[in-house]
């Protein structure tokens, strides 16, 4: 006669359960690592990007006939003019550079950052804002508070490169320049932009 040992029947059920705890834990970690990876990039600190681009100045058309003896030639088309300019400043990455608004020729103005040093990063952008721009971690976060215009994507984290302003930026109003991260709601670097 065999007698039932209450024991023995939980065992291979606590076996059983463990399974599906196992699975739901590794499918969570997985879960946590991915979401990890893709807001925070970090493979990107070790990735460099660096942009060299000419300021874009149009020229004027070749002349079609030599001018007659006597005609007084057209004047040559103005040089681009530094309206504004200021040095970059870190925040929470260190930032080092010159940021330069630069009206061309044709009356268009681009901004122009030269030398940018800068830590590569998720989601970085160039804003152009009416936030003051202030030392150390309270300045981190300032430039969505107010008026701002993303002027685009950061094209790379070290070099020179251009960014057409709109035609309605106002530069007695929009006084500073944001390397700024959107995933994060961070600058990682500003300037405050003085008239040249």
């Amino acid at each position: 006669m065999t007698t039932h040992d209450p024991q023995q029947a939980d065992t291979p059920k606590r076996r059983r359960s463990r399974g599906p705890a196992i699975a739901v834990t590794l499918i969570a970690a997985t879960l946590a690592v991915s979401t990890g990876l893709y807001w925070f990039q970090p493979w990107k600190l070790w990735q460099d990007k660096t942009v060299r681009e000419e300021l874009a100045v149009p020229t004027a058309p070749p002349e079609t006939a030599p001018p007659s003896p006597g005609a007084s030639r057209p004047p040559a088309p103005p040089e681009p003019k530094t309206l504004a300019a200021g040095e970059l400043i870190s925040h929470e990455h260190r930032t080092t550079g010159t940021v330069k608004v630069v009206r061309l020729p044709d009356g268009s103005r681009t901004l122009r950052l030269e030398g940018l040093d800068t830590s590569n990063g998720p989601d970085l952008q160039v804003w152009i804002t009416d936030a003051p721009v202030k030392e150390g971690r309270k300045g981190w976060s300032v430039f969505d508070d107010g008026a701002y215009e993303s002027l685009g994507k950061l094209k790379g984290n070290k070099g020179d490169q251009n960014y057409a302003l709109p035609a309605g930026i106002d530069l007695d109003k929009f006084t500073s320049v944001s390397i700024w991260c959107a995933r994060f709601s961070v600058s990682f670097g500003a300037a405050e932009l003085a008239p040249a």
